[in-house]
């Protein structure tokens, strides 16, 4: 999973910014982010505080660490599975 460029905080005080009035332009301008990662910012984590970004972050980075690790235990069981196959 790509890692973002930016903090969960960063992210929330970027939404803020524009909740408060700012346009668009100056937002993606101010911090280099382009209008689409900005929308699907404000898609994802439109009304949400810091903390319960930083939360979904965390489960985020979480579920993608579980979902590696049962995948290379689902390998070990093919390969033990093939293996006593083979010697039966």
């Amino acid at each position: 999973m790509k890692r973002s460029r930016f903090s969960p905080t960063q992210i929330a005080g970027i939404l803020k910014s524009f909740d408060q009035g700012k346009s668009v332009e100056e937002i993606t301008r101010e911090h280099g982010v382009s209008r689409q990662t900005f929308y699907q910012w404000r898609k994802k984590y439109g009304g949400l505080e810091v903390h319960e970004l930083k939360r979904i972050k965390e489960l985020e980075e979480e579920n993608a660490r579980l979902k590696k690790m049962y995948a290379n235990l689902a390998l070990d069981l093919d390969l033990a599975k093939y293996i006593i196959e083979k010697k039966l």
